[in-house]
């Protein structure tokens, strides 16, 4: 969202953004000349009536401090990103009210992410599609972050395509730099293998432990280590499993760092893994650390997921989804092959440059924000977007 805030600017827009404050963070501020907006914290949500306590703090809050923004700076767009797919009910308040454009940024499919989540097709999956829908209706404009999300706001959600539009969460190169490797993160050994991301339960970073477990153990390869950068709610989980299948003193994991340990670890690593699992949410989502790797000329191997392999391409190797053997065996494949290995990172890095770096969505950014205007007779106003 920041990346996007920041296009807007650019681009002439003055804009606000609306988010929960975090300890040791101001109330009100301006950023980068980027009015920024911040509502008391909401609570880690756990169950039914911990999710309904949570949304319905974050209604009431966003709604009083966009009331706010209205009479502070004012704004002529809400831009509202999910999840939760209720925000549209504060922009849809504006929209009826006030006539403001509505915005919807698509970043998850909630109803697929309950379903990840918690395993269950019961009432709460219902409602989450009926929100979706709703979500994409009030909207203006839908903006989504790969292909498979705008045929979802298509298909499902009854959008009118020419209203539909991709934009990339695509990686600030100016972050992703590369820098110098450092050897002692490999603790001894001759490869190391990274992984970058959230650790909850649907990002199956427990696939990466068995793999290397068999590689370890089975192939009697004791030449590899493993970082995993990161923090989550299954990192703990992991930490026992490694220790419990005898290969914890093959793990650094890291928690969450700073971006320079983070560049120091990737700069290091031979080659990159996804390991999520496959479920009608990751199928369909694009994964921010595979473009990642690519960024930094990394070789990827990831399970066969369908937005995975649109992504990287030839970047990555593909295995079975939910082999670990397999896995493992990819990983085994690209360590013993450096020219291949070379190869591959190159196309990868090539293949951010051209299509998919953030430098390369402003243009779609900006296109989806003119056909807010394309059926007024208005110019687009220098007030131009409240972003969340």
């Amino acid at each position: 969202m920041w990346q996007e805030a920041c296009t807007l600017r650019d681009a002439g827009y003055r804009v606000s953004i609306i988010a929960p404050r975090e300890r040791g963070q101001r109330a009100r501020e301006t950023l980068d000349g980027i009015e920024v907006y911040r509502h008391p914290a909401l609570p880690d949500a756990s169950g039914a009536l911990g999710y309904t306590i949570e949304y319905g703090m974050a209604l009431f809050w966003e709604t009083l401090f966009a009331f706010r923004a209205l009479v502070g700076s004012g704004f002529d767009v809400v831009h509202v990103s999910n999840p939760p797919d209720t925000l549209f009910l504060v922009g849809g308040l504006f929209k009826a009210v006030f006539a403001k454009k509505l915005v919807f940024d698509h970043h998850d499919l909630c109803p697929e992410l309950y379903e990840a989540k918690f395993g269950r097709k019961d009432l709460p999956l219902g409602l989450l599609a009926k929100l979706e829908r709703w979500s994409i209706k009030a909207a203006d404009i839908v903006i989504s972050t790969n292909e498979s999300y705008r045929q979802v706001a298509i298909a499902r959600g009854g959008k009118d395509p020419s209203r539909v539009f991709v934009v990339r969460n695509g990686p600030d190169l100016g972050r992703l730099r590369p820098v110098a490797p450092i050897p002692a993160l490999k603790n001894g050994c001759q490869h190391l293998v990274g992984y970058v991301g959230v650790i909850g339960p649907q990002e199956g970073l427990q696939h990466l432990v068995r793999a290397a477990a068999f590689i370890i153990r089975d192939c009697r390869r004791s030449d590899v280590h493993f970082a995993v950068v990161g923090s989550g709610s299954d990192l703990d989980n992991n930490r026992r499993l490694a220790k419990a299948l005898g290969v914890g003193d093959h793990f650094t994991f890291t928690g969450r760092v700073s971006d320079q340990v983070l560049l120091e670890y990737l700069n290091t690593a031979d080659l990159c893994v996804g390991c999520d699992d496959f479920n009608a949410l990751n199928d369909r989502s694009t994964m921010i650390k595979i473009m990642e790797y690519m960024a930094l000329g990394k070789p990827v191997v990831q399970f066969a997921l369908t937005e995975g392999s649109i992504t990287a391409r030839e970047a990555s190797l593909y295995a079975r989804p939910g082999d670990h053997v397999d896995f493992a065996r990819k990983i085994l494949t690209l360590l013993d092959d450096p020219a291949r290995r070379t190869v591959m990172g190159q196309l990868g890095r090539t293949r951010i440059e051209r299509e998919l770096a953030w430098d390369r969505q402003v243009p779609m950014l900006l296109a989806a924000y003119d056909a807010l205007w394309a059926d007024s007779a208005d110019l687009a106003p220098a007030a131009g977007a409240s972003s969340r």
